[in-house]
């Protein structure tokens, strides 16, 4: 069952537009001029993961993203493998249909892990557009150290096709309370949104699909840190401290592994920093950019 877009969400898509991949329709938001950030959203949300960085971000860059299969306004094929790696092919594709040479990645939750995955696919192929540098916000870039809830589990595990289709409205809000702080609780408009969202297309029909990709990272832990361990690219992570999931343990783990990361500790906020604190977030990813180019 589709819900119907609120007005929110109808703005967003209405200065967006639909390309053909792969024989899906898949939404692609761009805006501003200047350095090109590709923006790689979460689950289970969508490009709208950046709704309140994204014009500020584009006041000084190029700001691309796109609606992963499954997810946001996207098309949501019952039958489609949902991969870490499809999700990473799709990305590389865009940048190689807009013509960009040379990107930042900013990624958030599974944006994170499909923007490893690209930045791994970089030192395999060198003729693949440049990624400079990389900011990650909440999501798991170590994967052994990532704390599923109770409704990942149940949606990973074989149940999850009979599971998923029968979440409710109340359900789903209940799931997501825990990834909010009491000092930035969720508007009754952000969770309208992000429900529609979910369910637009069909969505809970693959949520099941789409939201087990924290299981498949675990088979491919060592070659999601390796460009990180090695110093591939500068990293700066932006984490919501109080986030269960992936908050202020996952950056432990993170600096046990990458000690070079720069680490930017919020702890007010929890699983969406750019929700949060939406304009420290702007100020450290265009800092960084800045600081990046001065040291090269």
């Amino acid at each position: 069952m589709s819900h119907a877009l609120t007005p929110r969400l109808r703005a967003w898509q209405e200065t967006g537009e639909f390309l053909k991949y792969r024989g899906q329709r898949v939404f692609v938001r761009r805006a501003g001029s200047g350095p090109v950030l590709l923006l790689v959203h979460g689950y289970p949300t969508g490009s709208y993961d950046w709704h309140r960085v994204w014009d500020a971000l584009a006041a000084t860059h190029t700001v691309v993203a796109v609606d992963m299969l499954g997810l946001g306004f996207s098309d949501k094929p019952l039958h489609h493998p949902y991969r870490i790696a499809d999700h990473a092919d799709l990305h590389d594709w865009l940048l190689g249909h807009l013509g960009i040479r040379e990107c930042t990645l900013v990624a958030h939750d599974l944006g994170v892990t499909v923007a490893q995955e690209l930045l791994a696919r970089r030192a395999e192929h060198a003729g693949l557009p440049q990624v400079e540098r990389l900011v990650l916000l909440n999501g798991g870039v170590v994967p052994e150290a990532y704390r599923p809830r109770t409704i990942q589990r149940v949606l990973a595990s074989p149940l999850g096709g009979w599971v998923g289709p029968r979440i409710g409205r109340i359900a789903f809000e209940v799931s997501l309370q825990p990834l909010f702080t009491p000092e930035h609780l969720p508007t009754r408009a952000l969770l309208d949104d992000l429900w529609a969202l979910l369910t637009h297309n069909d969505g809970l029909e693959v949520a099941h699909r789409v939201g087990r990709f924290w299981r498949e990272r675990l088979a491919f832990s060592e070659r999601l840190l390796r460009p990180l361990v090695e110093g591939q690219v500068p990293v700066l992570l932006v984490n919501g401290a109080k986030d269960p999931n992936s908050g202020w343990h996952m950056v432990q783990h993170t600096l046990q592994r990458v000690p070079g990361a720069e680490v930017v500790r919020l702890d007010d906020a929890g699983h969406w920093p750019q929700f949060d604190q939406p304009e420290v977030v702007v100020e450290q990813i265009v800092r960084f950019g800045q600081r990046s180019l001065e040291t090269a």
